[in-house]
């Protein structure tokens, strides 16, 4: 009586894999399409290309008439297609929170260069030797613009490339402004009274 369980599981068993796993080939195809959908091409691409491999894999194997074969392969394509999707959503995450702070970081930057701008313009620097710092912030208004309709539109790795290495310039361009200031103020002569 024992027995009797054990070879009905036997049975099932061998059934299963006398016809294409269909099921679970649909299942793998659904979960990698909700990975794609999550941006797991994009935020998880090596746990992607395993999920999409295996799952070709699976139909080769289904192709040969190995339907064991083209079981376990659905069954671990359609398990790595949901750990792609978890992965991008992980990804994305931290691709939006980079571009976010190097955007604040940027457009912080820009607004003290601007504050120095506006502070050479009183103590009357001239305009020629302030055409560097104001290119540099047209350039960086231009860049942040961009970065943040990238960002708008989920486009977090894009958003966050574009605004990679923008500010580098706006310290010196701050230094450079800084500096006519002084020399503005040392070669002024003082006033009479």
């Amino acid at each position: 009586m024992r027995g009797l369980p054990v070879l009905l599981v036997a049975i099932l068993f061998t059934a299963a894999c006398s016809e294409p796993p269909q099921k679970e080939l649909n299942r793998a195809q659904g979960a990698i399409d909700a990975a794609r959908a999550a941006g797991a091409e994009q935020y998880a691409t090596e746990v992607f290309t395993s999920a999409t491999s295996g799952l070709q894999q699976a139909h080769d194997a289904v192709a040969q008439r190995d339907y064991r074969l083209a079981l376990s392969r659905a069954i671990d394509a359609g398990e790595r297609a949901q750990e792609a999707a978890r992965q991008a959503a992980e990804g994305k995450a931290t691709a939006r929170s980079q571009a976010e702070r190097a955007i604040a970081a940027t457009a912080t930057a820009v607004l003290r260069l601007e504050a120095r701008l506006k502070a050479a313009g009183t103590a009357r620097v001239s305009p020629k030797e302030l055409a560097p710092a104001r290119r540099v912030v047209s350039d960086a208004e231009a860049v942040l613009q961009k970065a943040r309709a990238e960002l708008r539109v989920g486009s977090y790795l894009e958003a966050d490339a574009s605004i990679k290495g923008s500010g580098r310039e706006i310290p010196a361009q701050i230094k450079a402004v800084d500096d006519a200031i002084e020399a503005r103020a040392v070669r002024r002569p003082p006033r009479r009274r």
